[in-house]
């Protein structure tokens, strides 16, 4: 069985790829995702939430800038850029059981010329504009 590492470092190396399919190896088939925007549930969530997001930031490059790993629990944060959007404050956690990510839970906020400012969860879509002061 895989180490909690080993199925996060693939699920990243998949992702900076663009292999959502091959990603989905290191899920459960009744992961949850939990995101701002709702509850995901299965591999379909997995496939609808993440399709979401890239609608949401588009063609950006994506960077992890840490990763922790504990037992059978793990937590990333991440960036994402491209040309009009910017997502600084990614943040991911897991939970994996027989080295199968089984929840999910996502957070970031996309800044954009054209999206203005919006939360955004896992994979997920849009959850509230930002209010200023807030």
């Amino acid at each position: 069985m895989r180490t909690t590492r080993e199925v996060i470092e693939d699920h990243l190396s998949r992702r900076l790829e663009g292999d959502l399919d091959g990603d989905l190896r290191n899920y459960s088939p009744e992961v949850v995702r939990l995101t701002g925007s709702g509850v995901y549930r299965g591999l379909q969530g997995v496939r609808e939430s993440s399709e979401e997001l890239g609608r949401l930031v588009g063609d950006a490059t994506l960077a992890c800038t840490l990763m922790v790993t504990e037992g059978g629990y793990a937590y990333l944060e991440w960036t994402a850029d491209n040309a009009s959007t910017h997502v600084g404050d990614g943040a991911d956690t897991f939970v994996l059981r027989d080295g199968l990510i089984v929840l999910q839970t996502t957070h970031c906020t996309i800044a954009g010329q054209s999206r203005g400012v919006a939360h955004a969860g896992a994979g997920g879509g849009v959850l509230m504009p930002k209010q200023a002061g807030s």
